[in-house]
């Protein structure tokens, strides 16, 4: 089994929903077990256009090769109506895979540790929040590129959207 890791995000239609079906969609796959999931956050587009983007990192054990774990992902984008217009185009769902095991692959259909990794909140944030002590193949450790994306807009969504009940029954 490979460890690897999933960047999520959609700033389409119910982004929070599209997230959560996307994990249950990886969760499914024989040879795929999603060990942890980040919170999701809130971000501004990098580099694009459109609403805000809900995002998370998922955690995964797999005993697929990259090639064939980057497959699945872009075959669970295309069930959420994925479509690539234009470079950065809104999106339903995008699914990158940001890191596999301790390796770096750089071919022409894919590139790991996934090239923007350490210049996007998005991406580092939740990443952190899975492993503090992450290292990116290459690289060096994740936390020390966070002070490089200060300056972009990352909000921690909240994960219940319960409302507590008062004394006789009333929500507040």
């Amino acid at each position: 089994m490979t460890l690897a890791f999933i960047g999520i995000g959609a700033n389409m239609g119910d982004t929070r929903q599209a997230l959560k079906d996307a994990i249950v969609c990886l969760a499914q796959q024989v040879g795929i077990t999603v060990a942890a999931r980040s919170s999701f956050y809130r971000t501004a587009p990098v580099d694009a256009t459109g609403n805000d983007y809900c995002n998370a990192v998922v955690k995964v054990e797999t005993t697929f090769t990259a090639a064939q774990l980057l497959r699945i992902c872009h075959h669970i984008e295309d069930q959420f109506g994925r479509e690539r217009p234009f470079h950065n185009a809104p999106r339903t769902l995008d699914l990158d895979l940001l890191l596999f095991g301790d390796v770096s692959i750089d071919t022409e259909t894919l590139t790991v540790p996934h090239p923007r990794i350490t210049e996007r909140a998005f991406v580092l944030v939740p990443l952190l929040e899975l492993d503090a002590a992450l290292e990116i193949p290459g690289r060096g450790r994740a936390a020390d590129f966070v002070a490089n994306v200060s300056n972009q807009r990352i909000e921690k969504l909240s994960s219940c959207k319960c409302t507590r009940l008062q004394e006789g029954g009333t929500a507040s």
